[in-house]
């Protein structure tokens, strides 16, 4: 319990103000409350899809964090996707992966977005994925109040380019907050951002903290404390809950 309480800051609507609330002219919805799953005994059902150009630890991060508490016997079901069918990705540093599963967003509770290629326009990547338009579309069309977005890094851009921030509280890697306040969203410093069903990871590595973050959130403190352990792994920083969160 104390290393929760040093972890999270519990912020009322009152102190975020209308953004933590309100819709936005560029969102698609206001602020939601975290998904109820109330008693159901299906597993916690992650998809983190992946991309050309995405960066390793956006993908790998998130996807050891749920894959180790699977293997723990815990009720989660890991997935790496496509935008469309199962097929290849090669990620920043040229790691080049099959991903077995396609795009099937009612499938899923969760949906992993990562970052990469934020620095060069050019290059595959964030970029790239927003200029062909494919997965923001079908961001679009996978929103529902019971499914959770989780932003990693630069992800985060891409969900804003889908219209799936807008005003909302969020966060991203250090080197792209000044061009998401640019944009107009409500960026904040803490290492995630917890707005209900949508949370954002910052740079790179806090993807792991924002999925045993989710872990804490859906199944218990217990849970995300055994894969912390099991990873030697040790989250930093703090979760910055919304009224929502």
């Amino acid at each position: 319990m104390a290393g929760m309480k040093r972890r999270s800051a519990l912020m009322s609507a009152a102190g975020l103000g209308a953004s933590a609330v309100s819709w936005s002219a560029t969102a698609r919805t206001a602020s939601a409350a975290a998904p109820d799953r109330g008693k159901a005994r299906r597993p916690l059902r992650v998809h983190i899809v992946a991309f050309d150009g995405a960066e390793e630890l956006d993908v790998f991060g998130p996807l050891e964090v749920f894959g180790a508490a699977a293997s723990m016997g815990h009720p989660v079901e890991p997935l790496l996707v496509t935008s469309g069918r199962p097929g290849r990705f090669t990620a920043s540093f040229g790691t080049d992966v099959a991903v077995p599963g396609a795009w099937d967003p009612s499938a899923a509770d969760v949906i992993v977005v990562p970052g990469g290629g934020f620095r060069d326009k050019a290059s595959p990547g964030v970029w790239s994925e927003i200029k062909k338009g494919v997965l923001t579309r079908e961001l679009r069309r996978a929103e529902r109040p019971s499914l959770t977005l989780l932003g990693v890094c630069t992800g985060v851009i891409v969900l804003h380019a889908a219209g799936l921030i807008g005003d909302r509280p969020c966060t991203t890697h250090h080197r792209a907050q000044d061009y998401l306040k640019d944009q107009g969203a409500d960026v904040r410093t803490t290492r995630v951002v917890d707005d209900g069903n949508l949370v954002c990871a910052g740079g790179v590595s806090s993807g792991m903290d924002g999925s045993l973050w989710l872990l804490e959130r859906e199944l218990g403190s217990q849970v995300a404390s055994s894969v912390e352990a099991l990873m030697e792994y040790e989250r930093r920083g703090t979760v910055l809950r919304t009224a929502a969160g």
